[in-house]
Parts: C-alpha cells; structure tokens; sequence
C-alpha cells in the first residue's frame, strides 16, 4: 500500500524533545485511549522509550532517547545517535517536540546540535510538533518562524481533543516531506558525510583558530616593537633634554667660575696694593697704622660692635654670658687697638657728638680725631637693625657737616642686631631691600658698603664670620684709597698731634687695651 507514492513501510521517528515534553506527550496520548480511531502503545527499547501509532490507516514510530538539561553537547549528540541507530527496517526522520508554542533556549539548543552532528540536511527530514495543553504563546518567536520556514513549513499543534486528527496530519506532513526527498528518509550514509564534513568543519576550524592565534602573537608583537620604539623615542628626547639641562649647568657653572675669577682677580688686586703699602713702610712708620671711628646715636649699639670686633678679632669667645650685658653709655671717646696682619687696628668708640640742641661738641669732635692719628681711615656709622629715627635719617648730614662732605666716601654702614627672639635671624640683605627709601638712599650715598654684627648670646660663635667679614670689607676700602688716612681740613695734624699729647699725659700713663688679631 502507498500514499502520495510512498510505500507503506513504517516511518520511523527520531523525536528531539526535553524529558517534560516527552513526558506531556505521552499524557496526552494516553488521554486519548477511548479513540478507536488512535491506537497507541508505549514500551521501552534498551535506554530508549518507544511509541509505536497508528492512526486513519498509517503507522508510526516514535524513538526517544533522554535529553536532560545537564548533558553536555556531545552526550545530546551520542543519545540522538544511539537513538537513530536503534531505528532499523524503516524510513527515518525527525520530530521536535515544543511546548505550547514557546521555542526555548532549549529547543534552540537542540536544533543547533542536531546540526552540528547531523548535518545541515537533517532539518529536510525535521516536522515541529507543538503540545498545546498547558500556556500557549501569543505570538510565535522570530526564532520559531525561522525554523519553521527551514522546515519548509512542517509545523503542526495538538491537543488532546484533536490528537487523532493531527497525528494523522503529521504523519501526512511526513509522507508528503519523503516524497519530496525521493522517500530515503535520513539514512546511515548521510550521518557518515555528515560526520566527515563534521570531522573536515572540525579541522578547518581548529586550523582557522590556530592562523588566528598566529595572527594575534603576530601584532602582539607588532605592539610590542611599536611600544619599544615609543619608549626608545621617549628615552631619546629624556636623553636630549638631560643633555640640555647639562649643557646649561655646564654655561651656568661656567659663568660662576667666570664670575669667581673676577673677584678672586679683585682681591688679588686689593691684597697686592695692601702689600705694597706694608712693604713700602718702616717698621716704625704710622703707615702701618689703621684707625676706625665708630659714629651713631646714642643706643646705637657702637660700643657693643667694638668690643665683639675685639674679642673676634683676637679669637676670644666668651663662654660667660653676663659679658654680653649692654655696655654703660658712652660718655667720652674712647681707643682700643688690635694688630691685623701686621697692622695695628685703631678702634675709637664715641658719644654722640651734638648736644640736645643740635650744636657740635668741638672738643669731642678733636678727641675722636685725635685718638684716630694718624687716621682716619674708616668711618663707621653705626644702626641698629629695626630702629631707624628722624634723628638717624638726619645723623648723614650731620657727619658731613662735623668731617667734611668726603666722609659718605670713607664710610661703612654697619648694622647691629640684639634681637635674641628669633631663632632664624633675617638675613641682612633682605632687610636692606625692605628698608626705608631714606634709609637706602644713606647706604647708597655710602657706596652701597654694609655689613652686619648679631649682638646675642645665641649667635656667639656665629659673629666671627661676620667680624672677618667687616676687617676684610675695611681692609679693601683703606687699599681702594691707597692707604691714605681721610683728612679733615679744619684742624691740622699738629694741633690733633698735640692734643694727643696732652690727653695722654693727663691719663699719667693709664692701661690702653691690646688685643691680638690672627691671620684669617
């Protein structure tokens, strides 16, 4: 018997389908038991579960193999093989059970399989069966449609109520499916082309996989040359920026030395011409004679100055602080001497040489002088860091009135600080920069000649420098003039000479403090 030209051999199955809806299908076979058009019967084919149908005059099996959830790709693919193979003596095809409708992720993953192990051609031989006793879809997904139309159609529903009708449809849709593929079925030779073509897919995929693996170590290691040759550009232009930042020190170092040279050239200078002012002179000759009067206001701190220039001066660091108590004020002039690098150093401390009217004491003025035979060589104008009166902004004038207008020429500015507070001091020049613009105009008309004495007990040991600094500065202003005293044009040497004569016989031969200064 045939149908459609098929002969009535029995069709044989192979049904892709979840244990729930093999399980939904065998209850609602077994609810359709009163049909005498049906006729069903279940029963077990070694690990596979057998339904054996017939229905309008056409047989029917269906072959199930356990499709779990938890199977690995290749475990679905040997059960549906060993599921194929236990077919035998019939046209083989395949039916995928879905549940109402909803083509799952699955279903999906089924279909994919079968493929993959069967070959794409195994959806010619596939009919879609949906059970449709539980929720059904509203809608079909866009996955089922395309599925369907790859099955040219074969899509089908069923319900217990119209079981009979659309089983015998089915298997209508597949004598219709065998006719159109010469009524082989899906046999063992296509499993066989499938599973080469598997083999070769396998093959060539392992072979792309290992070109694109090549490929990938192939532009790592194009990164990895493009990285390099960035971080040797990097290291060139680091090298090139070191290079330029040596080659400035190296102009800057130079310019230094430069500079170094000069003054070092300078001091040669100033020590030759020293030299040959102490060469040029006797032994007993007053050349060797330097003298400095100290001048200021009262408070200034001029005696303070000139007793630190004493104890430095010959190397004595005090260790008792009560030495470093403010002197008594300065009542009268005063000469102290040193001897400097061969020299005697003159030092003459005075009062204020006005009174509080603003008159000149002329015989103060002729003490100092005198006591400053056969000098004056240096004229030092005492201030006291932080105090700077009406009276200090005045005391310039004043002195160029008292000694001449030559004395801002022959004068040093010399700051005294007894502030003990600070622990870091405020270092002179910076002081100078913000002083007031009288004050800077007095330093400048001074030649821009100052220096610095700390008065404290702090900075005991410190102050040695600061006095080198001072006698050194002296020193180069004496030589700049060629050794030569100032000259004060309203009294002869004679009469200073003669007034120092008879200030010394009044002392009846009182103590004059010597001090020794060592070479620096």
């Amino acid at each position: 018997m045939t149908h459609n030209g098929v002969t009535n051999t029995s069709q044989m199955m192979v049904v892709i389908s979840t244990v729930e809806e093999w399980i939904s299908f065998k209850s609602l076979l077994q609810g359709c038991s009163g049909d005498k058009h049906l006729h069903q019967a279940f029963k077990s084919m070694g690990s596979n579960q057998v339904c054996d149908l017939t229905v309008g005059g056409r047989s029917g099996s269906l072959h199930y193999a356990e499709l779990k959830q938890d199977m690995t790709e290749e475990d679905i693919s040997q059960a549906i093989e060993g599921c194929f193979k236990s077919c035998t003596n019939g046209i083989i095809t395949f039916l995928l059970l879905i549940q109402g409708g909803h083509y799952t992720k699955r279903e999906r993953r089924m279909t994919e399989i079968l493929q993959a192990h069967f070959g794409p051609e195994a959806l010619k031989y596939l009919v879609v069966l949906s059970l449709e006793n539980g929720k059904v879809a509203d809608t079909m997904d866009d996955g089922l449609l395309e599925l369907i139309k790859m099955c040219d159609g074969r899509y089908s529903q069923i319900t217990s109520s119209t079981a009979s009708d659309k089983l015998r449809t089915l298997l209508e849709m597949a004598d219709h499916m065998l006719t159109e593929n010469c009524a082989t079925g899906y046999t063992e030779s296509m499993l066989t082309e499938a599973k080469k073509r598997s083999s070769e897919d396998s093959a060539m995929k392992i072979l792309k996989q290992k070109v694109h693996e090549v490929e990938e170590k192939e532009q790592a290691l194009q990164r990895l040359v493009q990285q390099a040759e960035k971080r040797r550009a990097r290291e060139m232009e680091d090298l090139k920026e070191k290079h330029s930042e040596e080659r400035k020190m190296e102009a800057a170092e130079k310019k230094e030395h430069e500079t170094k040279k000069d003054s070092l050239e300078e001091a040669v200078i100033s020590h030759r011409a020293m030299l040959q002012l102490q060469m040029s002179a006797t032994d007993d000759d007053d050349t060797k004679n330097m003298s400095v009067i100290l001048l200021g206001l009262s408070g200034s701190g001029k005696s303070s100055a000139l007793n630190l220039i004493l104890e430095r001066a010959g190397n004595q660091y005090s260790v008792n602080e009560s030495r470093y108590e403010p002197p008594q004020p300065t009542l009268s002039c005063e000469r102290k001497q040193v001897f400097a690098a061969g020299r005697r150093l003159i030092l003459v401390d005075t009062p204020e040489l006005w009174d509080e009217d603003g008159w000149e004491d002329l015989e103060l003025v002729k003490d100092c002088l005198s006591f400053a035979l056969p000098g004056p060589h240096v004229f030092l104008l005492v201030l006291q860091v932080g105090r700077f009166t009406q009276g200090e902004c005045e005391m310039l004038a004043l002195f160029q009135k008292i000694f001449g207008r030559e004395l801002a020429e022959h004068a040093i500015v010399l700051f005294v600080s007894f502030d003990c507070s600070q622990k870091k001091p405020q270092r002179i020049d910076d002081y100078v920069t913000g002083a007031h613009a009288t004050l800077q105009d007095l330093i400048r008309k001074c030649g821009s000649r100052y220096y610095e004495l700390n008065i404290t007990k702090s900075q005991n040991a410190l102050s040695f420098s600061q006095v080198k600094d001072l006698l050194s500065g002296i020193n180069k202003l004496v030589a700049s003039h060629g050794g030569q005293p100032y000259t004060v044009r309203r009294f002869s040497v004679q009469e200073l000479q003669q007034r120092m004569k008879s200030i010394e016989e009044r002392k009846e031969g009182g103590f004059e403090g010597n001090y020794l200064l060592r070479d620096a």
